[in-house]
């Protein structure tokens, strides 16, 4: 029995660096800064679909890292609550990064439709905060997945 318990718990301290999948917190905060990063940069036609995708970034990044920096504290105490936050919040993230990755790759491809004399370099940038969106929304996803199957064993 607490076999079971101990591997449905979250890990803390170093540990989560090593468990799976909460080192995919990793490439979910690199992802999502260089979305943020890519969007930030490029030249805003659309405010409200970019702004959109800013703020998931945003919100999504300063999540991963509080989220990962709890865990290392250990702050969650091997509390189930904390296994249920966990995917409430990649359930979330993951929803949100896929609304906006869909919305950066609309704006991408109106950009090069309309405009002709769009700057290669900045159509450039957005297609990166396309991709790198789309590989966030991905990390979230498997994330998602076994934080689930994490949850129901718990």
């Amino acid at each position: 029995m607490s076999s079971a318990t101990s591997a449905a718990s979250l890990p803390s301290g170093l540990a989560v660096l090593t468990t799976f999948p909460d080192v995919l917190f990793i490439p979910e905060i690199i992802f999502g800064g260089l979305v943020w990063i890519l969007v930030a940069s490029a030249k805003v036609t659309l405010a409200m679909p970019q702004g959109w995708v800013m703020f998931v970034s945003v919100l999504c990044f300063v999540m991963s890292t509080t989220l990962l920096c709890l865990y290392l504290c250990g702050a969650h105490g091997g509390s189930c609550s904390w296994v249920t936050l966990d995917v409430i919040c990649q359930g979330t993230a993951a929803l949100f990064y896929l609304s906006a990755a869909v919305l950066q790759a609309y704006v991408t491809y109106n950009f090069r439709v309309s405009s002709s004399t769009f700057p290669h370099a900045i159509y450039k940038e957005n297609i990166a905060a396309v991709v790198f969106a789309f590989l966030a929304t991905l990390m979230y996803v498997i994330h998602k997945v076994y934080s689930l199957r994490r949850w129901k064993s718990s």
